[in-house]
């Protein structure tokens, strides 16, 4: 069975495996997410301006489930959007673009990684772009993978950058808490962003992604925090590198990104365990430059699957002993942009900072 089976949203499906995760509580229900940063004191005191208030004037006031269009590379692209009850016009909030995997879309990508929750429990502002290409076969540009955006060099960071623009032309964002994490393909263009646009996003979390650059390539003018999240059994993206279950070039394998990882951040060989619950195992590089760390999670015998999201059998197991979503939402809320080190080129003090 391919994606485009096992990403389809037919009732039936849906209904089933909800009423089986019914059954099987508390077993499905998704654990709070433990910091798993090393470097939280650290973090705070580098980013420890970036909490003061960024303020606003004529953004929205809305809430709840949105959705942009914007001109981006001579197409119309669209986003979903879901802004918070709590959100308040007048005061900077925090952004994370979630980004869906190859033959998903935005709907999917929001059922599979249950963020509207977080983003209401936590109050800041998600946004679901969606990829390109015919038909259902939506992807994305993540540099050597994959697929339509790839072949035909559609310029996604680009994308993200109007996508950044234009929320930010309508909503009060806090330019140094903006971030980013994708599943699948969306993992990769998690990973190049982390490479192109270090100057906007404060750090990454990728889920079953490798990076797909070279390390000439992937030049961040910063160290970024990234947290990974990998199924060891992973056959989509074998976590060990080779041909995945739908052919086409062998991958990398998933110490190779780290490693990259590791040696953009200037970070030492040395790590610690910093979770380890069930069947996943967290360990952290945090011995780095300034601003930098790695965060890797495995999960033994983890499908390519979300971690502590909406299961989907057909393409493994999926662990609740962690809960990606809310891990990583206390790894962004630990890793602001460090001063200095913000997007050059913002909306004037009347928008989007302090007056």
């Amino acid at each position: 069975m391919g994606l485009r089976e096992v990403f389809s949203k037919p009732a039936l499906v849906t209904g089933v495996a909800m009423a089986a995760c019914a059954l099987a509580a508390p077993a499905c229900t998704p654990r709070r997410g433990d910091v798993v940063s090393a470097t939280r004191a650290k973090t705070e005191a580098l980013g420890a301006e970036a909490g003061a208030a960024v303020t606003c004037r004529g953004k929205r006031r809305d809430h709840g489930n949105q959705s942009i269009t914007v001109d981006s590379g001579g197409r119309s692209r669209f986003s979903l959007l879901h802004v918070p009850r709590g959100y308040d016009p007048h005061h900077g909030t925090m952004l994370v673009l979630n980004f869906h995997g190859f033959l998903s879309d935005p709907w999917q990508e929001r059922i599979l990684t249950g963020m509207d929750a977080a983003s209401e429990a936590r109050g800041f502002i998600v946004a679901y772009p969606e990829g390109i290409g015919p038909f259902i076969a939506r992807s994305w540009n993540g540099g050597d993978c994959c697929a339509f955006a790839k072949e035909k060099h559609v310029d996604d960071v680009g994308f993200v950058r109007d996508v950044i623009a234009e929320i930010e032309n309508e909503y009060c964002i806090d330019p140094r808490r903006i971030y980013a994490t994708g599943f699948s393909n969306g993992a990769f263009l998690t990973h190049r962003l982390a490479c192109d646009m270090a100057d906007t996003f404060a750090a990454v979390a990728p889920v079953s992604g490798f990076l797909a650059r070279t390390a000439e390539q992937c030049q961040p003018s910063r160290p970024i925090p990234v947290l990974d999240f990998h199924g060891s059994s992973d056959g989509v993206v074998p976590m060990n590198g080779g041909i995945g279950l739908f052919g086409g070039d062998p991958f990398e394998p998933l110490s190779t990104t780290l490693a990259t990882w590791r040696r953009s951040n200037g970070c030492s060989e040395a790590s610690q365990t910093t979770f380890a619950r069930g069947d996943t195992q967290c360990r952290a590089w945090s011995d780095c430059a300034p601003g930098g760390e790695v965060v890797s999670c495995v999960v033994d015998k983890g499908g390519h699957t979300w971690p502590g999201g909406f299961p989907f059998p057909i393409v493994g197991k999926t662990t609740f002993a962690i809960a990606a979503t809310e891990t990583m939402i206390r790894f962004f809320e630990d890793h602001p942009m460090p001063i200095g080190n913000e997007l050059s080129g913002k909306a004037p003090a009347s928008a989007n900072s302090p007056p």
